[in-house]
């Protein structure tokens, strides 16, 4: 793939760009990200108006840890194109990293309505209030999301800890035995049922 791409590189511009967002993501996928930086920037000087380009120079800035940088490059993509989820996704968790958890739930809450069904955005809400503190919105959006991934066991085991935290115990109960059933080898989950049967 990686040679294919190449060939595109003396092209012309939009080609170009297009061909070297390509090997950036792939150079990024393999965790060289020098590479992954070099070829995104050739993607965005080749064509600025490029949003998976901009993405991609944002992802190899959120790699470095240059957070403020990377949110620029997300918000530059999402002006280009409002419905690039993954700048909007990629945006909310760099605002997450820099603690600023409004925006991150506004990027999120965004993003919900653009993928309702999104496992990945249903548990970003849902930690997003956790760690605003509110408990009881952090486990209605972990309803949601057991209503799209029913099986997951972290997700399962998240909501038995929050109703435990609540004192909630039978729900507590309910949803850490649900956990142990699809993975029983958690040993945290299984420490809890084991002080639970001895109350």
């Amino acid at each position: 793939a990686l040679e294919t791409l190449k060939m595109f590189e003396k092209k012309e511009s939009r080609v170009k760009s297009a061909a070297a967002t390509n090997l950036s993501f792939l150079y990024y996928l393999e965790n060289e990200l020098a590479q992954a930086a070099n070829y995104a920037d050739l993607a965005v000087n080749s064509d600025r108006y490029n949003p998976a380009a901009l993405t991609n120079k944002g992802n190899t800035l959120f790699a470095s840890g240059d957070y403020e940088k990377t949110a620029e490059f997300y918000k530059e993509a999402l002006r280009n194109d409002s419905s690039c989820t993954e700048a909007l996704y990629n945006l909310g968790l760099t605002y997450k990293k820099l603690n600023r958890i409004d925006e991150a739930l506004d990027c999120f809450l965004k993003l919900h309505a653009i993928l309702q069904n999104s496992a990945q955005v249903l548990y970003q809400i849902a930690n997003l209030y956790e760690l605003m503190e509110d408990p009881s919105q952090a486990v209605e959006w972990l309803l949601q999301l057991i209503s799209v991934v029913p099986t997951d066991p972290n997700v399962l085991a998240k909501l038995g800890k929050l109703y435990d935290n609540e004192g909630d115990k039978s729900q507590a109960f309910h949803y850490y035995y649900e956990s142990y059933r699809y993975f029983p080898s958690n040993i945290e989950v299984i420490e809890w049922l084991g002080a639970y049967y001895i109350d």
